[in-house]
């Protein structure tokens, strides 16, 4: 059974794409291309959930596609994202610093819907030998409920990432 993370990766790059901010997911299914500019590199570092309610149960709905009842369980989760900036070995770090600029104003705007911004850091820039690129390590710590939906015989039939308020 899934629990659904490999969207919330996804959800992080296309916020920031979305925002300017250059951004591929870690570990694609597809070779990546080699890129002359800086790019926000999106991986999940961490997730921890806790109980929403008793035994995560948050209630039921009447689906009308299936004319059946399902009950929805959740969790809230905090999730730890690494957003590590790759840029060419070339120059002197300014277009690593100008991608963190840009991508510390994508989240000082809240993040993705569904995503709540607690915190965010960063590392020094280094060069990554692995890759032949510069490397800043950054971290983004948000908050979201994560939601899966079961029908009547106990069978999860969905699951999606649902928003906080925001600030």
């Amino acid at each position: 059974m899934s629990a659904g993370l490999e969207q919330i990766r996804q959800a992080m790059a296309g916020y920031l794409n979305s925002h300017g901010v250059p951004a591929v997911t870690a570990w694609p299914a597809s070779p990546r291309c080699e890129r002359e500019q800086a790019v926000v590199v999106v991986s999940l570092r961490g997730c921890k959930a806790g109980p929403a309610s008793f035994q995560n149960y948050l209630g039921d709905r009447y689906d009308e596609s299936t004319s059946r009842w399902e009950e929805i369980y959740g969790k809230q989760a905090q999730l730890t994202f690494g957003l590590d900036i790759y840029a060419p070995e070339k120059g002197d770090g300014n277009t690593v610093q100008a991608a963190f600029d840009a991508l510390a104003g994508a989240l000082v705007l809240g993040g993705p819907d569904g995503m709540d911004l607690l915190e965010f850091s960063c590392g020094q820039t280094v060069r990554d030998p692995e890759s032949r690129r510069l490397k800043r390590p950054v971290e983004a710590v948000c908050t979201a409920w994560l939601r899966a939906v079961t029908d009547a015989g106990g069978a999860f039939v969905d699951f999606e990432l649902r928003g906080v308020v925001k600030r």
